[in-house]
C-alpha cells in the first residue's frame, strides 16, 4: 500500500466515530460551494461531487437542502476558508483548514489549543514543505477496466496513485489536477463517491503510546471546534513505537 493510502486510511478510521461532525463538514462545504459556483448541480462541479458525497455518508436530504438554502439566502453570513499551521509537542506539525464567518473568533481558539498542549501556532506557509496537497477521488470500478491501465491512462490528468479499498478505488493526484480529473471521470462514466482534499506528510514521527496520547488531545480539541474542516499532521498514526 501507497504512503498516502496508509496514512489516509489511519486518519479516517479516527473521524467516522462522530458522523454529526462529517454532516456538519459537508454542509459547510456545500455552502461554500453553492456561494462559489450557484445551486445548480448541472452547472456546478464541485456541489456535484459534495451531493453525490453527501448520499454515501447517509447524510439526510434535508440537511442538504438547508446548505443549499443558506448559500443562496442574501442574509447568510459568508464563510472564509483559512489555514492555519503550527507545531504540537514532541514536533508534531499540525495544519488546520477552517471555514469561518468570525475569524477573530477562530484564531484566537485556534491559538488557545495549541498553548493549552504545549503548541505553538506559527505562520501561514511555514509547514507545506512538510506535506503533499493532494485530491483525492474515492470512485466505484467499472466492468472490464483493468486497474493498471486506468492508471496509465490517468497520469496524463495529473493522477499519481491508485489504491483498491474493499469495492472502491481511490485515485491521488495534485492539488492543482481536480477538475482535470473530475472531467476526466464523469465523461467516461465512473461514478465518483466522494472527491476531498488531503495534505499527505512527506514523513511521519513515531511517538510512544504516552505522546500519542497526548497529542491525540489536542488533535480533538481541533477537530470538536465547530470552525475547523479539517486537521492534518506528521504523527504516526499506525501504532508504532520508536526503536531503541
Amino acid at each position: 500500500m501507497g504512503r498516502a493510502f496508509e496514512y489516509r486510511k489511519a486518519r479516517k478510521m479516527k473521524r467516522w466515530g462522530n458522523m454529526s461532525r462529517v454532516f456538519t463538514k459537508l454542509g459547510k462545504e456545500i455552502t461554500i460551494a453553492v456561494k462559489e459556483g450557484g445551486p445548480d448541480p448541472e452547472t456546478n462541479p464541485r456541489l456535484r461531487v459534495l451531493i453525490q458525497q453527501s448520499k454515501k455518508e447517509n447524510m439526510p436530504k434535508d440537511n442538504v437542502e438547508r446548505a443549499i438554502k443558506k448559500a443562496t439566502d442574501k442574509d447568510s453570513s459568508d464563510y472564509k476558508e483559512v489555514v492555519y499551521e503550527g507545531y504540537g509537542p514532541y514536533g508534531i506539525a499540525i495544519v488546520v483548514e477552517t471555514a469561518t464567518d468570525n475569524t477573530t473568533r477562530t484564531v484566537a481558539n485556534v491559538r488557545s489549543y495549541f498553548n493549552k498542549y504545549g503548541g505553538s501556532l506559527g505562520t501561514t506557509g511555514s509547514l507545506e514543505f512538510l506535506f503533499d496537497h493532494k485530491c483525492v477521488f474515492k470512485i466505484a470500478p467499472k466492468e472490464g477496466v483493468d486497474i493498471e491501465e486506468l492508471e496509465l491512462e490517468l497520469i496524463d490528468f495529473g493522477v499519481d496513485e491508485i489504491e483498491v479499498e474493499e469495492d472502491d478505488i481511490l485515485l491521488y493526484g495534485s492539488f492543482t489536477s481536480y477538475s482535470e480529473i473530475q472531467n476526466y471521470l464523469e465523461s467516461n462514466g465512473y461514478e465518483i463517491f466522494s472527491a476531498e482534499f488531503e495534505r499527505i506528510p512527506h514523513d511521519t514521527k513515531i511517538l510512544d503510546a504516552e505522546q500519542r496520547t497526548q497529542i491525540e488531545k489536542l488533535l480533538e480539541k481541533f477537530e470538536d471546534d465547530e470552525d475547523v474542516q479539517n486537521v492534518f499532521h506528521n504523527m504516526d498514526e499506525t501504532g508504532g513505537e520508536e526503536e531503541d
